[in-house]
C-alpha cells in the first residue's frame, strides 16, 4: 500500500483532471464545524459531509500534484519526490472515481425534513442489522491502532497530522476568469457541516455510500502515512546530487507550503476516518440495544469517548497530555543511551485543571518532538563535564570507566500556563543552548547536529516506524507548523553555554480558519 500500484500510470487525461482540480479554490474548516458532530455522529450527518470530503479532497490533493511538478531547483526529478507525487495523483484518481451517492425522493425527506414514514422505518430497522457485519469492518480498523499501544515508542502515537498553510492577501478585484473557477468548484457555497435530522433510522444507502467513502479514505490514508519521511529522503537526494549541506530558501519556502497543505489533508482524512467509527459504534450501540433490550450491555459505554468528536477533544487536558509526552521521550531515551532512568522532567502547572479544544495528536507530537531535543541536549552536553568533575575528585578514575547512569543531569522543566487567548507552554533544558548565528537553521529542513541521519528501507511503515532519538532535521520545523494550524505558534530563544527555552502557544479560542494558500 506505500507504493503505487502495479501498473498504475499518471496518464495524460488525468494529469489534465489533477490540473482542473488544481484551478479551484479549497474550502476552509474550523476546528468548530469539526465538532458540531457531536461525539456520536448520525448516519445523515456522515453522509453528506462524506459528499463534501469526496469533492474537497481532490481539490487538495491536485494542488500537491501541481506543487510538486512546480518544485524548484530540480527538487521533482528526485525519485523519492517522483513517487510521493504519484501518491497523490493515484489517490485523486480514487477520489474522483468513485460513484455518486443516489439520493430520490425518499432519501431527501430523510436529509432535509424531520418526518418520515413508518415503512421507511422499518425497512431501514433491517438494514441496520445488514449492516452489523460490514461495521464490524470499520471496528476492525480501529482495533488495529491497539496492536502496538504497549510500546510507546511506536512512531503512530504521533503520526496522525494534518497541515495548513499561512493565508496571503492579494488585493484588487478578482478577474472574471477566477471568479467563473471559483463558482464552478465542486465546493463553491458548500460546508464540511450540515445539520439533518437525528431522530430517524436510515437506510441501507446511506450506510453502504459511507463505507464507500471511509474504505476509500483509509486506502489513501495508508498510502501517505511515509510521505514526511519520504519526501525527506527526497530532499537528501537532491543536497547529495548537488553537493549541498543545507536546504536554500527556495527550497525551505517550499516544503513549508507541502507540509502545511498536507497537514490539512491529513486532518479532513483522519477526522471522516474517526466519525465514522464513532459513527459505526454508535450503531452497534442501538443494534444491542434492539436486539438485547435495554438492559442489553454487550457494548460498554465506557467506550464512548463523550470528550472527543472524530480526533479533537473538546475537553483536551494539556497536563495530562504533557504527561504522556514525558513517559514516552523518557522512554525513547533510556532505549537510546541504556540509561536505566532518562535525566529529570519536572511538570509544573500551576493552574491545576488547563481543558480546551484542541486535536490531542498534534499536540503530543509538538511535546515529544521537544523534549526528545531537551534530553538529547542534556545528556551528551553535560556528559563531559560531569565525567571531568568525577575525575577530578577521584584522580585515578578514567573517563571510559563511568557509567552514564552514575552521572546526575540537571532537570528539564515544563510550565504550562493559561491565558485568555493562549495556553503556553515552555520547556527549559540546561543543554548547552545553541549558537546565535545558528538558531535560523534549526527552522531549516534536513538540519540536524546528529553525524549520521536514519535511513529509511523501501519497506517503511509508518505504524512499525520506531521513533529515532534524532537524525531527520524535521523535529521543529514540522511541530512549528502543527502548531501554527490552530492559530498558535512555536518559538524558540537560546542561551549559548547554558539552555534553550521553547515556547509552544497554543490558541484557545479555537476559532481560527485553516489559513490555506
Amino acid at each position: 500500500m506505500g507504493s503505487v500500484s502495479t501498473g498504475w500510470k499518471l496518464t495524460a487525461a488525468l494529469r489534465d483532471n489533477i490540473y482542473k482540480y488544481a484551478a479551484f479554490p479549497q474550502t476552509s474548516v474550523n476546528i468548530r464545524q469539526m465538532v458540531q458532530f457531536g461525539p456520536s455522529p448520525s448516519p445523515g450527518l456522515i453522509f453528506l459531509a462524506s459528499q463534501f470530503i469526496v469533492e474537497e479532497l481532490p481539490i487538495r490533493l491536485a494542488l500537491k500534484v501541481r506543487d510538486l511538478d512546480n518544485a524548484p531547483l530540480g527538487l521533482l526529478k528526485m525519485p523519492s519526490t517522483i513517487k510521493v507525487k504519484n501518491w497523490y495523483a493515484q489517490s485523486f484518481e480514487e477520489l474522483t472515481s468513485l460513484p455518486k451517492p443516489k439520493i430520490d425522493d425518499n432519501l431527501k425527506k430523510l436529509l432535509f425534513s424531520a418526518g418520515t414514514e413508518q415503512s421507511i422505518r422499518d425497512a431501514a430497522k433491517l438494514a441496520l442489522a445488514e449492516n452489523l457485519k460490514e461495521i464490524d469492518v470499520i471496528q476492525e480498523t480501529i482495533n488495529l491502532a491497539q496492536v502496538e499501544k504497549s510500546n510507546p515508542a511506536v512512531n503512530n502515537l504521533f503520526s496522525d497530522d494534518g497541515m495548513v498553510v499561512r493565508s496571503h492577501s492579494h488585493g484588487g478585484a478578482e478577474s472574471a476568469a477566477s471568479t467563473r473557477t471559483r463558482t464552478e468548484s465542486p465546493t463553491f457555497g458548500k460546508t464540511y457541516f450540515n445539520p439533518c435530522p437525528s431522530d430517524i433510522v436510515w437506510p441501507k444507502e446511506v450506510y453502504d455510500y459511507n463505507k464507500l467513502v471511509c474504505d476509500a479514505l483509509t486506502k489513501i490514508k495508508k498510502r501517505h502515512d511515509a510521505t514526511v519521511a519520504t519526501m525527506a529522503q527526497g530532499v537528501q537526494e537532491w543536497k547529495t546530487e548537488h553537493k549541498l549541506i543545507q536546504v536554500n530558501s527556495a527550497i525551505q519556502t517550499f516544503l513549508d507550503r507541502f507540509y502545511m497543505l498536507r497537514i490539512g489533508i491529513r486532518m479532513l482524512i483522519g477526522q471522516h476516518i474517526a466519525l465514522n467509527m464513532s459513527q459505526a459504534l454508535a450503531t452497534r450501540q442501538k443494534i444491542s440495544k434492539f436486539l438485547n433490550g435495554s438492559n442489553g450491555n454487550s457494548l460498554s459505554s465506557k467506550n464512548v469517548r463523550n470528550n472527543y468528536v472524530g480526533v479533537i477533544c473538546t475537553d483536551c487536558n494539556v497536563k495530562e497530555i504533557a504527561e504522556d509526552a514525558i513517559e514516552t521521550a523518557k522512554y525513547i531515551c533510556e532505549e537510546y543511551y541504556g540509561l536505566f532512568e532518562a535525566p529529570e522532567i519536572r511538570l509544573i502547572a500551576p493552574q491545576e485543571l488547563i481543558n480546551f479544544m484542541y486535536v490531542p495528536g498534534h499536540l503530543i507530537h509538538m511535546f515529544f518532538e521537544v523534549l526528545k531535543n531537551s534530553l538529547r541536549a542534556s545528556i551528551e552536553f553535560h556528559t563531559p563535564l560531569l565525567k571531568q568533575k568525577m575525575m577530578d575528585e577521584n584522580p585515578n578514575l578514567k573517563a571510559e570507566e563511568i557509567d552514564l547512569n552514575d552521572l546526575k543531569f540537571p532537570p528539564i522543566k515544563v510550565i504550562i500556563s493559561e491565558g485568555y487567548e493562549d495556553i503556553t507552554i515552555k520547556i527549559s533544558d540546561e543543554g548547552g543552548g545553541i549558537a546565535r548565528s545558528e538558531v535560523p537553521l534549526i527552522w531549516t529542513y534536513l538540519y540536524t547536529t546528529v553525524d549520521q541521519t536514519p535511513t529509511l528501507d523501501a519497506e517503511y511503515n509508518q505504524t512499525s516506524f520506531k521513533a529515532p532519538m534524532a537524525g531527520f532535521g524535521y523535529g521543529l520545523p514540522i511541530s512549528r507548523l502543527y502548531a501554527q494550524y490552530f492559530g498558535g505558534d512555536l518559538k524558540l530563544i537560546s542561551m549559548e553555554g547554558y539552555g534553550t527555552d521553547v515556547y509552544i502557544h497554543l490558541n484557545r479560542l479555537s476559532s481560527s480558519l485553516e489559513p490555506l494558500a
